[in-house]
């Protein structure tokens, strides 16, 4: 299994910019589609963004035109820059990698141990 450890989290204000990072060991993360989740408080986590092995990404609809997710193949990173953060952004962040499918999170079966985003109004 590869392992994934993620950083980048922090506290923002409204209306600025973070850049989330998912280190991998273990295995390379070619082999894998790799995506991004959070979870706000009281709430389940949701599915952000994927991104496929040829690199076509997907988005959830809440963050669509404001996040962009990558992947560095050669740095066995993948990043997920968050622009124009809103309060309601404020989560826990989590990278994630799947054999199966970009937005389903059963598909997923690696996770890091999260990164805490907040975003101050």
């Amino acid at each position: 299994q590869v392992q994934l450890v993620e950083s980048g989290g922090g506290l923002v204000q409204a209306g600025g910019s973070l850049r989330l990072s998912c280190a991998a060991s273990g295995r390379s993360i070619s082999n894998y589609i790799m995506g991004w989740f959070r979870q706000a408080p009281g709430k389940e986590r949701e599915f952000v963004a994927g991104i496929s092995r040829s690199g076509s990404s997907d988005y959830a609809d809440s963050v669509k035109g404001r996040f962009t997710i990558s992947r560095d193949n050669a740095k066995n990173t993948v990043f997920l820059q968050m622009n124009s953060l809103k309060p309601e952004d404020t989560a826990v962040y989590y990278c994630a990698a799947s054999s199966l499918a970009i937005t389903r999170e059963s598909a997923y079966h690696s996770w890091g141990q999260g990164t805490p985003v907040t975003v101050s109004s």
